[in-house]
């Protein structure tokens, strides 16, 4: 392997690491109450 595959191996492994991070992040149980309050914010009534 020359330096321009190693180089693209860890940028792709980075980039799949940050996806996983923000998916995680996101779906974990304790933002899943403040990620849903904007949902229901729309339904109420001013």
């Amino acid at each position: 392997m020359d330096l321009g595959s190693i180089l693209y191996l860890g940028v792709t492994f980075g980039l799949f690491v940050i996806f996983a991070w923000i998916v995680i992040k996101t779906y974990s149980r304790k933002n899943r109450d403040r990620n849903e309050e904007a949902k229901y914010r729309m339904l109420d009534d001013d």
